[in-house]
């Protein structure tokens, strides 16, 4: 298994390579650590990074802690993920009632006919 199969994941305990050293294997598996942990770290920034939109900070924060936005306004979550992502609890409330009813697709616009 390739690192850029190991991308979004945390590798423990990944078995040697066939004529790996002890000491190579524990080099890289401290390199594959260091790694995550790095990414983790760049992943964090983002969620509340101003660059990025609420959704896309919502949506990185649901990932990284592996939690759905709740549905209830009014659920202790809220307060949590505000403060994480940086935004106020109105943006996140804003979120949860774009989910709740997104906005219709676009209306598909007639083409002319050819043959007129």
């Amino acid at each position: 298994m390739g690192q850029e199969n190991l991308r979004d994941r945390i590798v423990f305990g990944g078995a040697p390579h066939v004529g790996e050293s002890s000491a190579d294997y524990r080099e890289r598996m401290a390199f594959i650590q260091a790694e995550a942990l790095k990414r983790r770290q760049q992943e964090l920034l983002e969620q509340s990074s101003p660059a990025n939109a609420p959704s896309a900070r919502i949506r990185l924060w649901e990932r990284l802690h592996q939690v759905q936005l709740p549905r209830n306004p009014g659920h202790r979550l809220i307060a949590v993920i505000a403060e994480n992502t940086g935004l106020s609890a109105d943006d996140v409330r804003a979120e949860q009632r774009l989910r709740a009813n997104p906005p219709p697709p676009p209306a598909a616009t007639a083409l002319p006919d050819p043959s007129l």
